[in-house]
């Protein structure tokens, strides 16, 4: 802004310079004043070469003063492109760091989404549901109970075969069949009217209500299974609606003597069966327990009659340390005074030997 204002005061100057000269140069001069209009002249002429020159020094001045402006903002656009250009790249970099994750997301989300497809085509299947919570139901009893203490598709007498049965000890096995009442529990939870949740109701009364007839009728045989069956259903929320909205079910198989339980309840009767098959086989093996417990504690007799033939042998050899460390202290004491050559009045014993210097020769010798 101020270059501008410089320039056009500049031009200004020079415009008024110009035009006095003109009108002096056209203005009709008299013969007596021809040299005083030459000295004018000349001194107009002085000026403008100063004002040139100043007009010069000024244009150069400008220029130089541009140039270093220009230089400035091109150092200071060079800075902020280079930062920009900076930020840029980490920010494509976090972007495309950001891209994979979700890309690895992405994959997660497909995979988990045919995992559900295919669950989804299993278990509209009767069939495959049916083999789901069997296989479900065989992967709790095998993960805690010991092989032998199970068996699945097990023929009872009647020749039904229930999914599983646990043997307990002194009394008939314990049978579990898995039921997955999954079509009446769906249509019952998407029933969008009240006709609609009406039909829904009945069906899972009815699917429920034969589930626990069968159980009951083939798989409770007075005096070869246990009093009590397990219908077992793989889904903890297919459990909690039928506890929640229909516990006249519920009530209606205890009286049937069929316990429904999920998988949760399953793991813990099948812990609880497994200490009672322990505590049963202890009380079996008492006879052998007792005997391996006198064997034991005569073992641990003639351990305590070792240790004290030990000890006794450890008092002599202390005892015997004893009396070595006594006579090595008398001999210390001794070696000092033969170094020392001070034996005092002490006369030699009759009880010591005599030195080979205490020996006196006889007549003859």
């Amino acid at each position: 802004m101020i270059e501008t204002v410089l320039i056009a005061v500049i031009c200004v100057l020079a415009g008024l310079a110009v035009g006095a000269l003109i009108v002096f140069l056209v203005r009709p001069r008299a013969p007596e004043r021809d040299r005083a209009a030459a000295d004018g002249i000349a001194q107009i002429h002085g000026r403008i070469d100063a004002m040139g020159s100043w007009l010069q020094n000024a244009h150069g001045q400008l220029q130089q003063t541009v140039n270093e402006r220009l230089d400035a903002v091109s150092e200071n656009l060079g800075v902020s492109l280079q930062a920009t250009t900076r930020h840029t790249v980490e920010n494509l970099q976090k972007l495309n760091e950001r891209l994979a994750v979700i890309d690895s997301a992405q994959k997660n989300i497909t995979e988990l989404a045919s995992q559900v497809n295919s669950l989804q085509g299993i278990l509209s299947n009767k069939q495959s549901r049916g083999a789901f919570g069997q296989g479900q139901l065989e992967a709790i009893i095998a993960d805690v109970l010991p092989k032998g203490a199970y068996e699945f598709q097990y023929m009872l007498k009647n020749r039904s075969r229930p999914d599983c049965v646990i043997f307990m000890p002194e009394s008939g096995p314990l049978v579990i069949d898995a039921k997955f009442p999954l079509e009446a529990m769906t249509a019952w939870r998407q029933a969008a009217s009240e006709e609609e949740r009406k039909q829904a109701v009945a069906r899972v009364r009815q699917d429920i209500a034969k589930h626990i007839s069968d159980i009951a009728e083939k798989y409770l045989c007075p005096g070869e299974t246990q009093d009590i069956a397990l219908m077992f259903i793989p889904s903890e929320s297919v459990y909690a609606d039928l506890h929640e909205r229909f516990d006249d079910l519920v009530q209606r198989a205890q009286r049937a003597r069929v316990m429904i339980v999920s998988p949760t309840l399953m793991v813990m009767a099948v812990q609880v069966i497994k200490q009672v098959r322990k505590d049963a086989q202890m009380r079996e093996a008492a006879d052998q327990i007792r005997a391996e417990v006198g064997y034991i504690l005569k073992d641990v007799g003639l351990l305590s009659d070792r240790v004290r033939k030990l000890q006794s042998h450890f008092g002599q050899a202390n005892n015997d340390i004893e009396a070595i460390l006594t006579s090595t202290g008398k001999i210390e004491k001794r070696a000092a005074k033969i170094e020392t050559v001070e034996f005092g009045d002490t006369q030699p014993s009759a009880e010591i030997l005599p030195g080979p210097g205490a020996h006196r020769l006889e007549a003859g010798e």
